[in-house]
């Protein structure tokens, strides 16, 4: 970010902010919605179109170049995931562990109860292991196995997957995003955490009471014995179904409740996995590194299945990742030269009332991660703009800490050209336009919040003897 003692360009007016913002929004809006342009093409007019607008601050290249590798840095952790759950998404299919959970879930899973199931086993996953992504890329694509397989919609079954995904991302304490919007908030972790029941609990119910509806709804559709049967078969006639096939999983969930990093637990999944391909499956090294590297590939005939089995390898995240790479380069740019942040500046001095406050604030981190294109920025971003007026209104960190989470976290999975929404894409193989509208959780979340926030329900004010941190 620029500062005063910083002569190499100047601070962005407000009316050069909004023009630079709604330049991004306008490029974004008619590429996708008229021009039907791809995901790529409009993120790169859009950081040469920031980057015109940098240099009418003064930046030169260099400072400009330097904006956008900063945005690249703070995606370098992501970029390692993203290599690392391509492995374990094909090593996962090699071992026979995607397709023996698929069989057998079939005994007990019925189509009726297979949503709220599905939204509470992504929840339990994501709530252990802290991360939204470790658990799309492996329950979740389990689950979209079986859906589809009981004729359930892939976007009804995508929402669901996200929908708990982004439950324990944003309430457990070992994800990334709950630590980052505590710690830049100044808020006590756990405090963040409670704060953010008063909103997330009821949420999480009535998206629970939406999923079993439609899950009653569409559980009324009858799956012959034979269609499963057949896919049964289909999965029995390629792999040795064994319970032991479940081992790599039990060892990513294990290592992640001991509070390892998501990196070395995958890392150790992957190597068990590989070795029960080879002993269990019959598997050659050359084959599995092959597959490892370029995905799982076999033509069964039956659709189902080779949907199903047809993923993974370091090449499948390669759309994704270079995507990732060009918001990333953008959200250095909107970052470094203030942009957005002016922007909210601006509209700062108008607002009063604490409800309105949290509104905004909400709404903001939603537009970060459409401009900033990750929630991390939008986080960060959130706090920096927002902390010294919640401090005099009198209110609480942890209740800007919430609502950066609720406007941040949970909503970049509904951006089409965030990385959240490239990975879960490049997974599920389902677009955000697609599944969007059943991440309810991202929907009616903040919706909850805003609502409470108005009847004056949930606002955490300081008592007299708080001390206001720095």
């Amino acid at each position: 970010m620029n500062d005063s003692a910083n002569p190499r360009w100047q601070m962005p007016s407000f009316s050069h902010a909004l023009v630079c913002f709604s330049g991004v929004m306008i490029i974004l809006a008619i590429g996708f919605q008229v021009l039907h342009i791809n995901s790529h093409s409009l993120l790169f007019l859009c950081v040469l179109w920031v980057c015109c607008n940098a240099a009418v601050l003064g930046a030169d290249f260099v400072a400009i170049k330097g904006a956008m590798t900063s945005g690249l840095e703070r995606g370098l952790s992501i970029i390692y995931i993203f290599i690392l759950i391509g492995v374990l998404v094909a090593a996962f299919i090699e071992s026979g562990t995607i397709a023996s959970i698929v069989y057998y879930a079939f005994d007990l899973v019925h189509p009726m109860i297979f949503l709220p199931a599905g939204l509470l086993l992504c929840s339990f996953m994501s709530l252990a292991t802290g991360t939204s992504w470790g658990t799309v890329g492996t329950v979740g694509l389990i689950l979209l196995g079986i859906g589809s397989a009981l004729q359930i919609p892939l976007p009804l079954i995508a929402g669901m997957v996200i929908s708990g995904a982004i439950f324990g991302d944003k309430m457990s304490p070992v994800s990334d995003t709950t630590n980052l919007a505590a710690t830049c908030a100044g808020a006590d972790l756990y405090g963040h955490i409670r704060a953010m029941l008063y909103t997330t609990l009821p949420s999480y119910v009535i998206c629970l009471l939406l999923f079993t509806w439609l899950g009653l709804e569409y559980g009324q559709g009858q799956v012959s014995a034979a269609e499963i049967n057949q896919f049964k078969t289909g999965l029995s006639q390629i792999f040795a179904i064994s319970p032991w096939t479940f081992i790599p999983l039990a060892v990513l969930l294990a290592l992640s409740f001991r509070g390892i990093a998501p990196e070395p637990c995958m890392v150790a999944s992957i190597v068990v996995a590989a070795v029960l391909a080879m002993v269990l499956q019959d598997r050659g090294f050359t084959d599995l590194m092959d597959s490892l590297q370029g995905g799982y590939v076999i033509s069964t005939g039956q659709a189902n299945i080779d949907a199903l089995l047809n993923k993974g390898g370091i090449q499948s995240m390669m759309w994704t990742l270079s995507l990732s790479l060009l918001a990333f380069a953008l959200g250095g740019l909107m970052h470094t030269f203030d942009f957005l942040t002016v922007l909210l500046r601006g509209l700062l001095n108008r607002i009063q009332a604490a409800a309105t406050l949290m509104t905004t604030t909400i709404a903001a981190c939603f537009v970060g991660n459409m401009t900033l294109g990750d929630s991390y920025l939008s986080i960060i971003m959130g706090c920096q703009v927002f902390k010294e007026k919640y401090q005099q209104q009198g209110l609480q960190s942890r209740l800007l800490s919430r609502c950066v989470e609720e406007g941040g976290t949970l909503t970049t999975s509904l951006v089409p050209w965030s990385p959240s929404a490239a990975f879960y894409f490049s997974i599920l193989g389902v677009t955000a336009w697609e599944y969007a509208p059943f991440v309810l959780l991202a929907l009616v979340n903040p919706v909850v919040s805003i609502v409470l926030a108005y009847l004056g329900f949930g606002i955490l004010r300081r008592s007299a003897n708080e001390v206001v941190s720095d």
